[in-house]
């Protein structure tokens, strides 16, 4: 995808920078939803959805039970709702 393209995607969407914590990882990074409703509802309507997988975008990656391990970047990545047990908004 361009940037262009990004761009596009990005002024008809809600950005949302969030911190995920699931039983073996935390990632932090962007999440998207279409510009209906109301941004502050963004991760409500992220979670209840009903879809299995929500969408992390310019992403990190941490083990929490492997603290040597480095930290991973990923442009992309998928994440199961049903192995999130926390979800809030981060200050960027």
């Amino acid at each position: 995808m361009e940037k262009k393209e990004v761009s596009e995607f990005t002024n008809s969407a809600w950005k949302e920078k969030v911190y995920i914590e699931t039983a073996e990882h935390i990632i932090c990074g962007y999440i998207f939803m279409p510009k209906i409703g109301k941004k502050d509802r963004l991760l409500t309507e992220v979670l209840n959805a009903g879809k299995n997988f929500i969408a992390v975008k310019e992403c990190t990656l941490e083990y929490k039970h492997l603290p040597n391990k480095n930290i991973e970047t990923h442009d992309f990545m998928q994440v199961n709702v049903a192995s999130i047990l926390i979800m809030r908004p981060l200050d960027e």
